[in-house]
């Protein structure tokens, strides 16, 4: 199968998103906070999940998130409850995951949406589009039976490409987010495969809770979902850990703490 370029464009703009997030990523490496300090690598973690499930209107809150996946017992709708521990499972397997793989993709899925839909762990079968809350058609998915072999030909473009992993993981989110593989789950889904692939280039953004800054964008996701606002995303997240309080100095990550 040929593994067609996605229409896109780098720009000026996204070459000194690459140039600032390269920049700060090396500074969060040589600190070497997070491999020191299991404890905020797991406090990230549970930040990620829950802004991404936030996205998806789920109702737990941060505090509610840590108290489900500490074993104790949460006032919470069912459903909300088995994102959190979907989620949980998956992104702890983040580094048995190939994210060129096909098979990886739809064994997250299954995880990630295990008893809360009937298509888990497979691409679907029927027709579908987003709608505003309106009622307003935003977009159509990709018709069912082009579904695995556009996701195909995606990942075998994101793992052959030479354009840097920054811009193709961007790429790679918002390709599949328009060819929405799945029945439900397909931004957790994107989310999740978004970081995989940046893990692979530098593990420190498997536990760098970008998520949790998406969230103060959603309301503009679908109508600017683009590669150089995902950039902007990340750049957020990485300048909130990196740069210091106006009033005292800060460690790396600290500031993600709060």
């Amino acid at each position: 199968m040929i593994n067609k370029k996605p229409p896109f464009e780098i720009t000026n703009q996204i070459i000194d998103y690459v140039a600032e997030i390269a920049e700060l990523v090396g500074r969060l490496t040589s600190t070497n906070q997070l491999s020191a300090n299991p404890t905020l690598r797991r406090s990230n973690r549970i930040r990620t999940i829950h802004g991404s499930l936030a996205i998806e209107q789920n109702t737990l809150s941060l505090e509610q998130v840590t108290a489900v996946l500490n074993g104790k017992h949460v006032l919470a709708p069912p459903k909300d409850i088995a994102e959190v521990k979907n989620a949980y499972e998956v992104y702890e397997r983040l580094d048995e995951l190939n994210p060129y793989s096909v098979e990886d993709l739809l064994t997250a899925h299954r995880i990630m949406t295990q008893g809360l839909v009937n298509e888990a762990g497979m691409f679907r079968t029927r027709p579908v589009g987003i709608v505003d809350n309106e009622g307003h058609v935003l977009h159509f998915g990709t018709l069912p039976q082009y579904v695995p072999d556009l996701v195909m030909e995606l990942l075998g473009w994101v793992e052959k490409s030479d354009v840097h992993i920054l811009i193709r993981s961007c790429v790679f989110h918002y390709e599949l987010e328009l060819i929405h593989p799945f029945a439900d789950g397909n931004g957790r889904i994107g989310r999740l495969w978004h970081t995989l692939l940046l893990s692979k280039w530098n593990p420190v953004f498997a536990w760098l809770p970008v998520e949790s800054i998406i969230i103060i964008a959603s309301k503009n996701i679908i109508k600017r979902s683009t590669p150089p606002m995902m950039q902007g995303n990340l750049l957020y997240s990485l300048n909130s850990c990196c740069r210091p309080s106006k009033h005292r100095s800060q460690r790396p990550f600290e500031r993600v703490m709060k």
